[in-house]
């Protein structure tokens, strides 16, 4: 790859790779510690912060996948870069609907404890595989 690809390619990733460690990791879970924060607020927090989590993914996946495609990719990097693409669009596409249901039952005042949903270990084990492709990603691009 060409060295301004690589930079793009690879300050971005790490960005984003960043954003996902501190939001995922980091606030989501810990917003539901904090002193006063019930369930139906950390619900309204989340979403919020998710729907802007998910616009700067957006933006970032395509200024890695223009990076990427301009500066002579390896089949390693298409691959990570595909990866890292397509698991936010599952998340999106798959996942968060079924997500959006169960925090619309919690916030219309269902028991959160009654029919759990395995749809938040989906999203979290998607968390995941995109923070190890990211990484893999951004290490795999600055070693071209």
């Amino acid at each position: 790859m060409d060295t301004t690809s690589v930079a793009v390619a690879g300050a971005v990733t790490f960005l984003w790779l960043g954003m996902v460690l501190a939001i995922s990791f980091l606030e989501a879970p810990l917003k539901f510690r904090a002193p006063g924060v019930t369930i139906p607020i950390g619900l309204g927090i989340g979403r919020m912060v998710f729907r802007a989590l998910n616009l700067a993914e957006a933006v970032l996946a395509a200024a890695v996948v223009v990076a990427v495609a301009t500066g002579g990719p390896s089949a390693a990097v298409v691959t990570l870069t595909a990866v890292a693409v397509a698991v936010p669009a599952v998340q999106l596409g798959v996942v968060r609907p079924r997500l959006n249901r169960r925090s619309d039952a919690v916030l219309a005042g269902e028991d959160p404890a009654e029919n759990r949903s395995g749809a938040h270990l989906h999203y979290v084990a998607l968390e995941i595989v995109k923070a190890l492709a990211l990484l893999a990603l951004g290490c795999t691009v600055l070693a071209a």
